[in-house]
Parts: structure tokens; C-alpha cells; sequence
């Protein structure tokens, strides 16, 4: 594979940090949270202790004050070669710490970074509704402005960690005669008299990580805690946009080069008919495309890493970014459970849950075909 010079020494070490916490902390109750259908909420007090999220918080509230997106990468790729789907804590630190760090006044930061950082504070971003998904536009949760408080009312589905989150950044309409214009961010405890959490949503992957339904019944909140403006939450949400579909590329991309060091190892040991499996040349054919696909992404993905660091990562080049690498990711690990045979088709084996967990990537963070959107209105189609 092409050399990677993308990280330092204190990455690596990071790195080897996250490998320990990985193996000692997660994998002996993985499973455990498989069957449960959701993570426990003491991985975010672990993930306080490795340092994980408190990372890009300043030091004024208690955190280590890295400006680089880096670190958070490493997470990312050490989780998703491992085979864990730990989304609730990268929506933490990749998606909704930006928006805390950009639009909360000062008391709102000084109240909520420090138990952020010590991991008293699970957050979920609460966006999605029955009736709008990709089209935020569509939002119809409500808050009504009553003096001093707003009113909030309507529903939203498929919410990471919603079942755990104690803050919900709630995106909700808060003026009811515009579209994109009139969305507003609220900070939402989760304890707020009139918050319902659902179900736990039953899907294809992601087993371990929870996905709720949550309602909000003529819930209460205070005007203060609005996220910056009011009506101002679409320009917020876009904002972070690159960032969000980075985030989700490094994680296809790590469970891509996972799937084929997982196939090669298979192929040398497994037989049939006789001699090898990688003796035969559609295995190796199939397994050196399968590589070039996934060194080709890995250029892709640490290029606009650099370029985030930058601020030079624009929407475009991150639905760019996100587009190739998730279809990839499709591919990649459908032809690498093709070459377990059966027993790709057996949940013990890994090669299956990569290929469950991957299919969700096309879908969330924008989908593909929003992707194709956003990309052709850059070329000015």
C-alpha cells in the first residue's frame, strides 16, 4: 500500500492509546451491547478518560485545546477497523461539539464543555423526522415563542444515542412561513417535562449503537437556550456539513482496507478443492481490485483531511469525498464476503457485520444520491 504521512509521532501514539482502549474496554462487552441493541452509557465516562472527548475543547473548559481534526480520525479508524460501531460517540465529538464550540455564548459553554469533556454529558443531534430526511427544509417540529420561553412540539426519528443522550440539540421551526430560513437549534435537556424517548428502532447494522424515535409534547424551553440566533439553524447545520461527511468517509474507508486484510488472511487459510483459496486467480484478481479501491480512497480521505485542518474542505469536495468512498465501501465488502462463501453469510464472522454496518453509509450523513446533487450544482448543472 501507498505509504500514509498523514499522521505524527503523537498520532501514532494516540493511536496505540485507542488500540488499548479498544481491546481492554470495548471488546470484552461488545457483544453484550449487540444484544442489548445499544452501547452503555460508562463508554462515554472511558472515552473521557482516554482523552477522546475532550480533544478539541479549549483548556479553558477542561479540555486539550487541538485545533486539528487528526486525533479524531485516528478514533475513527481504529473503531471502524476493529468492527465497532461506536456512531454515538463520533456524533459527539465530530458533529455536534462544532456547533457548541461556534454558537453558544459564553455561559452556555462554560455550563455545558466542562461535563462534555468529563463525559457527564451525552449529546445527540436531534434532526431527522418521519417526514423530512435529507430535506431539512422539511422540518416541521415546532417551537412557538411564548415571552420568554419557547413551546415545542413534534416528533423525530432514527436519533443517535437518543435513547442515552442527556442534551438534545433539537433542530425545530421556529418561524412557520419559511423554509429553510425559519429552523432554529434548541438545547434540550433531556429530563425537560414533555420529552418522550420511543423506541429503539430494530435495523439491518449498527446493532450496537441505538437509534430512537423522540417526541416532544408542549415542551418548555427557555429562550436562552437557543443555539446562537433564532432562525439562523439551516446556515449552522450546512456549516458543519464537511466535517460531518469526513467524518463518515474515514469510517467507510477504515472498514473498507479492514474487510480485505480480514480476506486475505481468509483466502491463505481456507481450501478447496484441494489447495488454497488464494491459489486461484479470481481470488487474486478480485482481492487486487479490491485493494487498488481501497488505497485509491485513502489518498482521497487523507487529502481532505488536510484539507479540513485547512479550512479549505468545501461542502462540495466533502459530498465528493463521501460519495466515492461509501459506494466503495459497497462494493469492496460485498466482494470480500463473496470470497468467504457461507460462512460470510454467518454473523460470527466479521466480514458480516462490516457488511451489515455498511450499507447505512450511502444513507445517513446525506445520501448518495443528495451527494450526486450537490456535486453537479458545483460543476453548474
Amino acid at each position: 500500500m501507498i505509504e500514509r504521512n498523514l499522521y505524527d509521532d503523537d498520532h501514532e501514539r494516540f493511536r496505540g492509546s485507542v488500540r488499548t482502549f479498544l481491546d481492554q474496554r470495548v471488546g470484552p462487552v461488545y457483544e453484550d451491547w449487540i444484544d442489548a441493541g445499544r452501547p452503555d452509557r460508562d463508554l462515554w465516562y472511558w472515552a473521557a478518560e482516554l482523552g477522546l472527548l475532550g480533544i478539541m475543547v479549549p483548556t479553558e473548559y477542561g479540555g486539550a485545546g487541538v485545533e486539528s481534526f487528526k486525533f479524531n480520525a485516528v478514533f475513527t479508524e481504529e473503531a471502524s477497523s476493529h468492527g465497532y460501531a461506536l456512531g454515538g460517540l463520533r456524533v459527539q465529538v465530530d458533529m455536534a461539539l462544532p456547533y457548541l464550540l461556534a454558537y453558544c455564548t459564553e455561559d452556555q459553554k462554560r455550563e455545558l464543555l466542562p461535563k462534555f469533556v468529563s463525559g457527564d454529558l451525552a449529546v445527540a443531534l436531534a434532526m431527522t423526522e418521519p417526514d423530512a430526511g435529507s430535506d431539512l427544509g422539511g422540518i416541521s417540529t415546532s417551537a412557538r415563542r411564548d415571552g420568554d420561553h419557547y413551546v415545542v412540539n413534534g416528533a423525530k426519528t432514527m436519533i443517535s444515542s437518543g435513547l442515552l443522550a442527556d442534551l438534545f440539540l433539537l433542530v425545530v421551526r421556529t418561524d412557520p412561513h419559511s423554509r429553510r430560513d425559519g429552523l432554529s437549534i434548541l438545547l434540550v435537556d433531556a429530563t425537560t417535562e414533555g420529552v418522550e424517548r420511543g423506541r429503539n428502532l430494530r435495523k439491518i447494522g449498527l446493532q450496537a449503537q441505538d437509534l430512537a424515535e423522540l417526541f416532544f409534547n408542549d415542551v418548555v424551553v427557555p429562550v436562552d437556550r437557543i443555539l446562537g440566533e433564532e432562525n439562523a439553524g439551516f446556515t449552522y447545520l450546512t456549516s458543519n456539513l464537511p466535517q460531518e461527511r469526513l467524518s463518515i468517509s474515514i469510517a467507510s474507508q477504515a472498514a473498507a482496507s479492514a474487510a480485505v486484510a480480514m480476506t486475505v488472511d481468509h483466502v491463505k487459510n481456507r481450501e478447496a478443492f484441494g489447495r488454497p483459496i488464494s491459489a486461484f486467480q479470481n481470488t487474486r484478481f478480485e482481492l487486487a481490485s479490491c485493494s487498488t479501491e481501497v488505497a485509491a480512497g485513502q489518498a482521497i480521505v487523507d487529502q481532505a483531511i488536510e484539507a479540513l485542518d485547512a479550512g479549505t474542505l468545501t461542502p462540495a469536495d466533502a459530498a465528493r469525498v463521501k460519495l466515492f468512498i461509501t459506494e466503495m465501501q459497497g462494493r469492496v465488502v460485498d466482494r470480500c464476503l463473496q470470497l468467504f462463501g457461507g460462512y460470510g453469510y454467518l454473523t460470527e464472522y466479521p466480514i458480516a457485520r462490516l457488511y451489515s454496518d455498511a450499507r447505512v453509509t450511502r444513507l445517513y450523513g446525506g445520501s448518495s444520491e443528495v451527494m450526486r446533487l450537490i456535486i453537479a450544482r458545483d460543476l453548474g448543472l
